[in-house]
């Protein structure tokens, strides 16, 4: 909890606005799945000076009793997969930030899932499409990175698409960061980030032939943005979390192992490395943090990258006393589960084999999750209000 709180949306967004008021009338816009937290954050910073605006964010992660007073529309979009709804709110903002009232400051409030939530496609691609090349990216491997650039590459308001609607109005952004090196282009597949050199880095990928197509096609249509976009501030990310745990870990004298390598590549990879390093380390806690991938079989199981992660890492610690393995989502979901994650120990297989359940065939199936419900080691927070990639922690005693 105390990582979550270190990053929640409304304190990180109250904390921004209170060291750079803005002057004033504002209309916000909040997309992802952080979208609520960070509303409320500024509103409340806000105060009057709130005119009016736009939320759009996922299923579950917003409270219609919240918002109420505030003159705020909240629509809901698909993720991880688009929607009908994701089509809609993608039109929606377009229009809302044209009607926005000319006077004011337009406040762009960005989490992690907003490359779902809110879509506008180029023309010839609708929702059978989209949601054909979603499911493909979220099964292929990809990192973060390779997947928003293809996302970014069939789309009219990603990788600085949304620009051209904003004129000369003066803009701020806020975010928070759910990617490798915070890297701000990628957050959200970048609605304010204009990229120059997008159909070179597509055309480096290696595509089906019918995904090719359609990038090729987007990127003629689209081109790559145009406008000089705000300056993206940072109010949350992975590191500030890290520290938080870290501080308090020392503030307890428990010795700290704080590794900056970011983990990344294959979950049931990463899950086994680490289990290992976490055998083989000195005492005490151990932080990592990232964001891993899973390359899923034609008829996946039950889980998610922590769940896969974690479940590798079961089979290693398997028969040691004394070691645990942490790893969650920080937005509190784990691929389309509702659950964050899970933490294993030396006989979370032996929890298993109760039920039958072997874990090796549960990797091989992308079906983490059943095994460990089974095993009592999955992790459900709910909606966090923040969404800072993964967070991996060890415990040797």
């Amino acid at each position: 909890m105390i990582a979550l709180e270190s990053v929640e949306g409304g304190r990180a967004v109250r904390r921004a606005l209170a060291e750079h008021p803005i002057q004033g009338p504002v209309w916000l816009c909040a997309i992802g799945k952080a979208a609520e937290s960070m509303t409320l954050g500024a509103v409340e910073a806000l105060g009057d000076a709130c005119v009016g605006g736009l939320l759009i964010t996922k299923p579950g992660h917003t409270d219609p009793r919240r918002l109420r007073g505030t003159g705020l529309e909240t629509l809901i979009g698909g993720h991880p997969v688009p929607d009908a709804g994701s089509l809609a709110a993608g039109a929606r903002l377009l229009t809302a930030i044209e009607r926005a009232p000319a006077e004011a400051t337009l406040l762009f409030l960005v989490s992690g899932g907003a490359s779902s939530l809110a879509e506008v496609p180029i023309a010839g691609l609708g929702l059978a499409e989209l949601q054909r090349m979603n499911r493909w990216l979220l099964g292929s491997g990809l990192p973060i990175q390779a997947m928003n650039l293809i996302r970014k590459s069939v789309s009219r308001i990603k990788a600085g698409g949304l620009l051209s609607v904003l004129a000369e109005r003066p803009v701020r952004l806020l975010a928070i960061s759910d990617v490798p090196g915070d890297a701000v282009g990628v957050i959200g597949s970048g609605l304010l980030v204009a990229e120059p050199d997008l159909a070179e880095r597509v055309g480096r990928l290696d595509l089906p032939d019918w995904l090719a197509d359609w990038t090729r096609r987007g990127l003629a249509e689209r081109g790559t943005g145009s406008g000089r976009g705000p300056v993206t501030e940072l109010v949350a990310t992975l590191a500030m979390a890290q520290s938080a745990v870290a501080a308090a870990a020392g503030s307890l004298g428990q010795p700290v192992w704080r590794h900056a390598d970011l983990i990344q590549g294959d979950a049931a990879d990463a899950g086994r490395r680490l289990a290992r390093a976490l055998l083989d380390g000195e005492p005490g806690l151990h932080i990592w943090g990232g964001e891993t991938t899973v390359r899923l079989p034609k008829s996946p199981g039950r889980g998610g990258r922590n769940q896969h992660l974690a479940l590798a890492a079961a089979i290693e610690l398997a028969g040691h006393e004394n070691v645990l393995l942490m790893s969650v989502g920080t937005d509190g979901t784990d691929g389309p589960t509702e659950d964050a994650g899970a933490l294993v120990d030396g006989h979370s297989l032996e929890r298993a084999e109760l039920a039958s359940l072997d874990a090796l065939d549960g990797l091989a199936r992308a079906d983490a999750g059943r095994l460990l419900e089974a095993s009592g080691d999955l992790i459900r927070t709910g909606p966090t209000g923040t969404n800072v990639m993964d967070l991996i922690l060890g415990l040797k005693c």
